[in-house]
C-alpha cells in the first residue's frame, strides 16, 4: 500500500523542465544582433567619411556654398515668376517656396547619404573593387549603397528645414503632429524613391563598365519635382508621375503639409510607388550580379 502511494506523483513535487526559448524570441534575438551588427558597420563608415571630410576642409566648405547659391537662384526665379502671375494651378508664391523647400531637403538627404556612393558604381566595377566588397562577410548592396556620406548635405538640408519653416509661417500653417510627421515619412519615401531608380540606373554599369553620365542625368530631373503637379499636363505629366514619379516625391508630402490633399490617393500612390522601384531595383541588382564574373575575367 505504501509502495503504491510512492508511486502516484505529486504535482507540487513534480521535476520542472527548463522551458524551451519561442521561435519568435529566436528570431527577435537573431534580428537584433544582427541589426546592432550592421549598425556598428555603418558607425565605423561614417567615423571613416568624417576623416575624409575633414582632410579637404577647404572643398566641403565650397560645395556647401555652392549649393546654396544654387539654392537662392532657384528662389529667385521663383520671385521672378511670381512678379507676372499670382499662381501657377491652385499653387500660390509661397506655396511654391514650401515645395522648393522639401524638394531641396529630399535632394541633400538622398545626397548625404546614397548620391556619391550610387555615381562611384561603375568605378568599383571597372577598377575590381567590387571583387573586395563581394568577399567581405556583409551585404554587398549594404556597403555599395552607404560606404560613404556626404556631411555637407545636411547644412544644406538644415537650410531647406530653415525655408520650410519660414515659408510655412508665411502661410499662417498650423500643422499638427500627425501631418508633420506624416510629411517626414512622405519625405522618407520619396528619398527611397530616389535611390531606387538611381541604384537601379546605376547597376547597368555591369553591362556598360561606365554609367556616370546615366546617373547625373537622373539626378538632374531632379530639379522637375521643384515645381507643381499642375504646371504640367498630358505625357509628360503622366510619364514623371508613373514611370519616374519626380512629381509625386515632393509634391505628395507638401500637400500634405499644406492640407491641399483633396484625397488620400496621391499618398497611396506614392507608398505604392516606392515599394515597386525598390522590388525593380532590386531585381535589377540581383540580375546585374549573376551577371558579373569579376574584373579579372
Amino acid at each position: 500500500m505504501q509502495n503504491a502511494e510512492m508511486k502516484v506523483a505529486d504535482p507540487c513535487h513534480a521535476p520542472r523542465t527548463a522551458p524551451f526559448p519561442s521561435r519568435f524570441t529566436f528570431h527577435a534575438s537573431r534580428i537584433t544582433h544582427h541589426a546592432s551588427r550592421y549598425l556598428s558597420i555603418y558607425a565605423a563608415l561614417w567615423k571613416n567619411s568624417v576623416a575624409r571630410e575633414m582632410s579637404f576642409k577647404s572643398n566641403f566648405l565650397l560645395w556647401i556654398l555652392v549649393e546654396l547659391l544654387w539654392f537662392g537662384l532657384q528662389l529667385s526665379f521663383i520671385s521672378v515668376l511670381y512678379l507676372h502671375t499670382d499662381h501657377i494651378g491652385t499653387w500660390t508664391k509661397w506655396q511654391v517656396v514650401l515645395l522648393i523647400g522639401a524638394s531641396h531637403f529630399i535632394q541633400q538627404i538622398y545626397q548625404a547619404f546614397f548620391l556619391v556612393n550610387c555615381t562611384n558604381l561603375s568605378e568599383l566595377v571597372r577598377s575590381g573593387k567590387l571583387d573586395f566588397l563581394l568577399l567581405l562577410p556583409v551585404n554587398t548592396r549594404f556597403l555599395v549603397s552607404l560606404r560613404q556620406v556626404d556631411l555637407g548635405a545636411f547644412v544644406n538640408a538644415g537650410s531647406a528645414v530653415a525655408l520650410i519653416v519660414y515659408a510655412a509661417r508665411q502661410l499662417h500653417l498650423a500643422p499638427t503632429l500627425a501631418q508633420v510627421l506624416g510629411f517626414v515619412a512622405l519625405c522618407v519615401t520619396g528619398i527611397a524613391i530616389h535611390y531606387s531608380l538611381m541604384f537601379l540606373l546605376a547597376s547597368i554599369s555591369f553591362w556598360t563598365v561606365r554609367a556616370q553620365g546615366i546617373v547625373w542625368g537622373y539626378y538632374n530631373l531632379f530639379n522637375i519635382a521643384r515645381m507643381p503637379d499642375e504646371a504640367f499636363r498630358g505625357l509628360f505629366k503622366a510619364v514623371f508621375t508613373f514611370a519616374l514619379p519626380m512629381l509625386l516625391v515632393s509634391n505628395v508630402p507638401v500637400r500634405l503639409l499644406a492640407d491641399k490633399l483633396s484625397s488620400p490617393w496621391p499618398v497611396v500612390l506614392l507608398l505604392a510607388m516606392s515599394v515597386v522601384c525598390f522590388c525593380a531595383s532590386e531585381w535589377g541588382w540581383r540580375a546585374s550580379m549573376r551577371r558579373y564574373t569579376s574584373a579579372s575575367s
